[in-house]
């Protein structure tokens, strides 16, 4: 593929990402939801698979990006973890934020082009969801240890939670349905 059209398909992306970015901080503030799941991650799963991880990787940075100034902006009482920029942030927050959110645009391309199948999107879609929030969680619990008080069943039931469960689905479900769609429109 073209560099000039690797550029283009990041844009796209990079683009619904940040609409679904700001549609989600809408309505999960406005509506009382029990779970806030975040949504801004499967466009990095999709994008990894269908165009390598370079684009998923970079897509993956962007996202970063996006959770340090969004959590530099608009300071909440776990802004810290995503950003440098705050009190008691520092650079394990930039960690946080951006290791594993790069992570996403890579684990899925190699679950996907290890299986090639849609049973391969599903798996894929799963564990570019489960990078995210094992990543990140586990690095609020190593570098941030207070957060946790070291207690390790407490982590594992915030990764089990109804939270971290529905994103993983949706992103399973979202990445089987719509990587087809966009492999048909592509060639």
């Amino acid at each position: 593929m073209k560099k000039q059209s690797k550029i283009a398909q990041v844009a796209i992306f990079f683009a619904i990402m940040l609409v679904l970015h700001l549609l989600s901080t809408v309505i999960f503030n406005l509506l009382p939801l029990p779970i806030k799941p975040t949504i801004i991650h499967i466009p990095v799963i999709i994008a990894s698979i269908l165009y390598g991880p370079r684009v998923g990787a970079t897509l993956g940075a962007l996202m970063g990006i996006i959770s340090v100034i969004t959590n530099t902006l608009i300071v909440l009482p776990t802004s810290y973890l995503f950003s440098p920029f705050v009190p008691n942030g520092n650079l394990s927050s930039l960690l946080i934020a951006m290791l594993p959110r790069i992570l996403i645009g890579i684990t899925p391309y190699y679950v996907y082009k290890s299986m090639k199948n849609k049973v391969g999107l599903v798996i894929a879609g799963s564990i570019g969801s489960a990078t995210n929030t094992i990543f990140v969680l586990g690095g609020i619990f190593f570098l941030f240890s207070n957060v946790y008080n070291g207690n390790i069943q407490t982590l594992l039931a915030v990764v089990l939670s109804a939270n971290s469960t529905t994103e993983l689905v949706v992103s399973a479900i979202l990445t089987v349905s719509v990587v087809p769609i966009l492999e048909k429109i592509r060639k």
